[in-house]
């Protein structure tokens, strides 16, 4: 699994595949060396493929979060991802299981934003410390409006106590500006191509948005 690991590093289009087949490094069954042949085939099938970075006019931060609802049927664990964008090319990305059970797809969802906005919030430091920062408000894109909705709201909500910790670091970058935390239609989220498996059309439609 090493070599499928290293392969995440330019190929977002494989974080998925190879996320889900480390859960089971150990104990591999029938169906996930099926899954490891279908990953090469893929492999053999796209060796002329990763990720295009070209010039861009403009160096605004732009990211997409996303999180999968119930995903695990073992342990009932959420998978998140996300990609961040610089200007017209990404930078980061990610596709990982969830430390804890979500109670709601609202919560999922809001700690799949928690880890974008930790990644941008690097990423600014990164690039202040290099003089390349623009100063622009970094827009987060979500297909939740719970979600958006309690960026925006300054009141917390009973309902939410268990992710506190998380609330207040989104919710202290929205009202400082330094966040526009955006509501995104499903159908145009980026991140969903690393959250779950996805026909062949929609897959292929999401890997195109990502710059291959």
């Amino acid at each position: 699994m090493g070599a499928f690991q290293y392969l995440t590093i330019m190929r977002p289009d494989l974080s998925y595949a190879v996320n889900r087949l480390c859960q089971h490094m150990h104990s591999p069954s029938t169906d996930h060396w099926a899954m490891v042949k279908w990953v090469l085939r893929y492999i053999k099938g796209t060796l002329d493929y990763g990720l295009r970075l070209s010039p861009s006019s403009t160096t605004a931060i732009h990211a997409y979060s996303d999180s999968d609802w119930v995903g695990c049927p073992v342990d009932r664990k959420n998978t998140s991802g996300f990609a961040v964008f610089l200007g017209s090319n990404m930078v980061s990305w990610l596709s990982r299981k969830q430390r804890t059970v979500a109670r709601s797809s609202t919560e999922a969802e809001y700690k799949a934003l928690a880890n974008v906005a930790a990644e941008v919030t690097w990423i600014v430091s990164l690039l202040r410390d290099l003089g390349l920062y623009s100063g622009q408000p970094s827009n987060l894109w979500c297909d939740n409006l719970g979600v958006t909705y309690l960026c925006a709201n300054p009141v917390f909500h009973a309902r939410t106590k268990h992710v506190e910790i998380d609330y207040h670091f989104v919710r202290n970058k929205v009202a400082s500006a330094d966040f526009v935390v955006n509501f995104i239609s499903t159908k145009d989220q980026f991140a969903d191509v690393l959250t779950k498996p996805l026909p062949g059309p929609r897959f292929s439609a999401l890997r195109d948005k990502l710059n291959f």
